[in-house]
């Protein structure tokens, strides 16, 4: 699809609408200092989307949360835990010093798919802060082919109640209904039409717009690349999306309980600014 019938598509607001909106900021909001690695045409209208995001883990290393604020980042989704054992050892540096910067951040969880579900829900319980201008917690699902403990795919049977059992736990450790993060591959074989379809989506979709390589799934946030590059962060970093307009950022932020007056939201700050 071209970038015209991209921008031509209209959404019924955050996490219902299956197409990217680009909302009403002006093209050359985020043109400077936010950029790409290894561009892809194909997805380039997400550089134009108002709400822009990040998601980091520990081997983007240190990072200078006020430039990344300052360079147009609003949000960031930090890896805090994997499996059942291990513990991200940037995720408590990375938590308060992106709420400092004034950058709303959320957790995620990598799923093992080789260790029991009630022990990786203990895991990122008692690691996770319960806080409550946290963004809702993520479950990172997808297949790990490079792993060397636990790789390839794994039957239906097994992973469906071990995904319930996270997220159950997710959303009693939080208060907020989680979101589960995906790649096309494991949306196909698992995510597709089950009982999950009404969580809130995080699409990665690197090769083409989400509604192109989902089928119409909506979607929160889409992660558009892994080749991103940020200032105040060191090489590549993945970066992402908010489906919607400023203003459906602020009213999202409100539906789903981020409870804080630490933030200058971006519809606030763009109306301050005129």
């Amino acid at each position: 699809m071209s970038l015209l019938a991209i921008a031509g598509c209209s959404s019924t607001g955050p996490g219902t609408s299956t197409r990217p909106n680009i909302g009403h900021m002006p093209r050359s909001v985020f043109a400077g200092p936010l950029g790409d690695a290894e561009p892809v045409a194909a997805v380039a209208a997400a550089t134009r989307m108002s709400v822009q995001g990040i998601d980091v883990a520990r081997y983007n290393g240190s990072i200078d949360w006020p430039a990344v604020k300052r360079a147009g980042i609003s949000f960031a989704y930090i890896k805090t835990t994997e499996g059942g054992d291990h513990a991200d050892p940037m995720f408590f540096q990375y938590w308060s010093e992106a709420k400092a910067a004034g950058i709303h951040r959320g957790a995620y969880h990598f799923m093992y798919w080789c260790r029991p579900a009630d022990e990786q829900a203990l895991f990122f319980m008692v690691n996770v802060p319960n806080d409550p201008d946290a963004l809702p917690p993520v479950l990172d699902l997808e297949w790990n082919h490079s792993s060397k403990t636990c790789p390839g795919t794994h039957s239906e049977a097994k992973v469906v109640p071990m995904i319930r059992t996270l997220l159950d736990a997710m959303e009693a450790r939080t208060g907020k209904r989680p979101i589960i993060y995906t790649d096309p591959a494991f949306y196909g074989e698992v995510l597709r039409d089950s009982e999950f379809a009404h969580y809130p989506f995080w699409l990665r979709s690197v090769a083409k717009p989400p509604h192109e390589a989902y089928l119409g799934q909506p979607f929160v946030f889409w992660q558009f690349t892994a080749t991103g590059r940020v200032p105040g962060i060191d090489g590549d970093v993945d970066r992402n999306v908010f489906n919607g307009s400023a203003d459906d950022w602020e009213r999202w932020l409100q539906d789903v309980g981020v409870v804080s007056d630490d933030y200058a939201g971006v519809a606030g700050s763009r109306r301050r600014a005129g």
